[in-house]
């Protein structure tokens, strides 16, 4: 497993892998890119359309869309592509 910088990270994201830090403590998290067109069907169809939006898997098994970095997650060197 290469080490990647959050902007390595964030491309891998747009190829459609997914990424974790190698320092996160949660058991099987992991962030992916959720396509806004998979949102839309949550939404009214005369509603704005959705745009892509970054998601993280988290230890508990759940999913939360729209994650947001820290400071230390856009400075850390320890990004990995998860399998």
């Amino acid at each position: 497993m290469n080490n990647m910088n959050f902007g390595q990270a964030i491309e891998a994201l747009k190829q459609g892998k997914k990424v974790a830090r190698a320092g996160w403590n949660g058991k099987g998290m992991y962030l992916g890119l959720i396509k806004g067109r998979s949102l839309d069907r949550c939404f009214d169809p005369d509603s704005a359309p959705c745009v892509d939006s970054i998601c993280m898997k988290t230890a508990q098994d759940t999913v939360v869309v729209g994650w947001l970095a820290s400071q230390t997650d856009i400075l850390a060197e320890d990004w990995v592509i998860v399998k």
